[in-house]
């Protein structure tokens, strides 16, 4: 009985020892976390669990922050968190943010963590243009993000447009100029180039070095009356203050907070923030011990990757250079045997040569005899149309002398007839003259033109007679037929000694003449002879009339 009576006692001790909890959200810049706390946890309780969860040491720059009624709040160490004006919802939220602002970054903030929380914090500030940036710093500050972010700039790697989903510049600067984002990008990535060589850490700090030189780094502004009172009596009284309780609360313990970080600067460093920055001076020797190892290994790498590749490249000129001897000999030896090979065969074509240089002699021996007889054949063929040409001129020579026969012939005729007619008219008048006694008259010669008559009785006789104009008219017809048909085949023999004679014709020899004779032969107006042989024929034979 008494075992169970222990028992028993024992479950109620641990059932009474269970404290009541309640959770609570912890939003910092970069993350997110949850904790389970006591009812009775004070605000000190909460804030150290925080650091200790985040490694963070320098707690002093640091505070819990919550929203009233679109005003914002501290927590305060010494109260119950659940005693001040909070949700009473679960998860109740705080945001662990920077609450006092150092003067000089690089001296005061001592631990990495520090430093990249007021980082993420600043750089917030300043695209949500809480704090004021020219735009020129923008870009710069922009670029030392970047450098925080990517490391050093690779453009194989950093490629355009790298950047198009990043946030790095206020609005306000990208609406006061009209460029595009790649106009920008352009810009920061400039300066990023020059960043090479820094670390997170360095690119962060750089950009805080810069922050803090501007207006409202680290100024919390609020709408107040003003009545402040200095200690020194002297100086008149300054007094404000708010329209709202709680903000006055915030204000004034905010200057608490800034009097005693500004008293601690003044003061000599405490044995824990000696041994911080000691630590921190060992660590950041470290990471530079570090990093100029790592570089010294990068630079030794970069050296022996270069080394190799000279080498693999020397190795490769090398087996290209063997190659290509090797080549060349192939080809020397291919050349000495194409050398033998040709010179056997230059010596067969001079042979060859010699041979065909007799035949060639011989050829020319008998081309110089054909052209020779060519020559003599074309000097008998020129001799041939020469003779018909002149054969053509002494039958139109012919023929002229024929039309004149034939004229004078005719004129003879008309004469011979008008002397017949006075001959009739003559003996007309004799007969119907009246008769005379018979005398013996010795009759008169009649004049040489006219043709004799033989007067025999009461009778008239003629010897020339009209049969004999006839059969002289065909006679000059019939030589007129044979004359043409004379010319014609003549004109036949000509046509086919100008075709014979064509082929042979050298054309670099002809005149002037030769062309102009060849031009008119074409136009089919040609003045040759031939012309010259149907002009007389045109011209010498008329009709004869009877």
């Amino acid at each position: 009985m008494a075992g169970a009576i222990a028992s028993r006692m024992s479950f109620s001790s641990l059932k009474r020892k269970q404290p009541k909890t309640f959770t609570v959200r912890i939003v910092t810049m970069d993350a997110e976390m949850e904790f389970n706390c006591e009812m009775k946890w004070k605000g000190k309780d909460l804030f150290d669990l925080v650091c200790r969860t985040l490694g963070l040491r320098e707690t002093w720059f640091f505070g819990l922050q919550y929203t009233i009624k679109d005003t914002v709040a501290w927590l305060k160490m010494d109260k119950k968190v659940l005693d001040h004006d909070v949700s009473k919802e679960e998860p109740v939220t705080f945001h662990f943010l920077a609450k006092f602002y150092p003067e000089n970054a690089e001296e005061e903030l001592v631990q990495e963590i520090t430093q990249h929380l007021f980082f993420l914090q600043v750089k917030k500030q300043i695209l949500d243009e809480k704090i004021y940036c020219p735009p020129e710093a923008s870009v710069l500050l922009a670029s030392y993000a970047v450098q925080a972010k990517y490391g050093d700039y690779d453009p194989s790697v950093h490629k355009r447009g790298f950047l198009a989903q990043e946030e790095l510049l206020p609005k306000r600067v990208i609406n006061l100029y009209q460029m595009t984002p790649e106009m920008w990008e352009e810009r920061i990535t400039a300066w990023y180039a020059e960043h090479r060589g820094r670390a997170r850490d360095e690119a962060e700090m750089e950009y805080l070095k810069i922050a803090q030189d501007l207006e409202m780094y680290g100024v919390n502004y609020f709408a107040i009356r003003f009545t402040i009172k200095p200690l020194d009596k002297k100086i008149d009284v300054f007094k404000f203050n708010s329209s709202k309780l709680r903000v006055n609360k915030l204000i004034l313990q905010l200057c608490i907070g800034n009097h005693d970080l500004f008293m601690r600067r003044r003061k000599a460093d405490s044995l824990e923030v000696q041994q911080m920055k000691a630590q921190a001076r060992e660590e950041k020797a470290r990471k530079q011990m570090e990093r100029q190892r790592l570089a010294r290994e990068k630079q030794m790498r970069e050296e022996a990757e270069r080394t190799r590749d000279e080498l693999e490249r020397r190795l490769l000129q090398m087996k290209e250079e063997a190659t290509m001897a090797n080549e060349a000999l192939m080809r020397s030896e291919e050349t000495a045997d194409l050398l033998a090979e040709k010179a056997q065969i230059t010596e067969e074509e001079a042979k060859l040569l010699a041979q065909k240089a007799a035949e060639a002699e011989q050829e020319m021996q008998r081309i110089k005899a054909t052209a020779i007889r060519t020559e003599e054949e074309k000097r008998l063929m020129e001799q041939k149309v020469l003779e018909a040409e002149v054969l053509a001129l002494k039958m139109a020579e012919e023929s002229e002398r024929r039309a004149k026969e034939a004229d004078q012939l005719k004129q003879d005729l008309q004469e011979a007839r008008e002397a017949e007619r006075r001959a009739k008219q003559k003996l007309l008048e004799i007969t119907t003259k009246p008769t005379y006694p018979p005398m013996n008259p010795i009759p008169a010669p009649l004049p040489p033109d006219i043709p004799s008559f033989n007067l025999i009785g009461d009778s008239l006789s003629f010897d020339f007679k009209d049969t004999d104009m006839k059969r002289l008219s065909m006679e000059i017809e019939k030589e007129k037929v044979e004359y043409m048909e004379k010319s014609k085949h003549l004109q036949e023999q000509l046509n086919e000694l100008k075709t014979e004679i064509e082929a042979l014709k050298l054309k670099e020899r002809e005149t002037a003449l030769d062309i102009l004779h060849s031009e008119n032969s074409d136009r089919g107006g040609t003045s040759s002879k031939h012309n010259t042989i149907k002009k007389p024929q045109a011209q010498g034979r008329r009709p004869i009339c009877i």
